[in-house]
């Protein structure tokens, strides 16, 4: 049975999306971009701030599915540019201490043209 998961603390699906699914023993969550979700505005610059803002929208549904950072399984990050690729992981693996498995491109745009995005599959061992 899959179950639709949606938090006021992360941003809104705008599109024909939701947050994040749940399917059995799994959470799906739909890639995060750098949304303050109080006012739906990206006020972060740079690498940095884009990645922390990222990770605390991950960590609100994470938080909403009963979860934390330690049951993420698979994460799949994409950049604006590589060149970022050291900044970025400097505030990953503040989150990330398990390491789940990973892949991280680059890619040519991203929505509203931030600098990351990060989409997660956590394991919820049947909670």
């Amino acid at each position: 049975m899959l179950r639709k998961l949606s938090t006021d603390k992360a941003p809104a699906a705008i599109g024909p999306y939701s947050q994040a699914i749940v399917a059995g023993d799994f959470l799906f969550a739909s890639g995060q971009i750098p949304i303050n979700p109080a006012n739906g505005a990206i006020e972060a610059e740079g690498i940095e701030a884009q990645a922390q803002q990222v990770m605390k929208n991950v960590g609100a549904i994470l938080e909403a599915a009963g979860t934390d950072y330690e049951n993420v399984v698979k994460t799949t990050c994409f950049l604006a540019d590589m060149g970022d690729f050291a900044a970025f992981n400097s505030v990953y693996e503040k989150y990330f201490t398990e390491k789940p498995a990973r892949s991280c491109v680059a890619v040519k745009q991203l929505p509203k043209d931030v600098l990351c995005e990060v989409e997660v599959v956590a394991y919820l061992g049947g909670k």
